[in-house]
């Protein structure tokens, strides 16, 4: 049996300010590190959902809600 991969997917267009040059499309071995990176990472437009998915059976592992810590902003004060 083969070791599981895990793909970064979003309703909307992903990006990252934290993580300059990241390829959302990449196949991660390492299920902590998907999840890391994609709750690192925003969506355009704001607020959309963020999900990592093990391959290939499609069970999602993680999942952002519409305005978690990742698409919030915070108010400087």
């Amino acid at each position: 049996m083969s070791t599981p991969k895990y793909k970064i997917e979003s309703s909307g267009t992903l990006t990252s300010n934290l993580l300059l040059a990241i390829n959302f499309d990449h196949l991660y071995d390492n299920s902590s590190l998907a999840v890391a990176i994609a709750a690192k990472s925003i969506t355009l437009p704001v607020q959309k959902e963020v999900r990592v998915v093990r391959v290939p059976d499609g069970e999602v592992i993680f999942r952002t809600k519409v305005g978690d810590a990742a698409n919030a902003r915070f108010s400087q004060g």
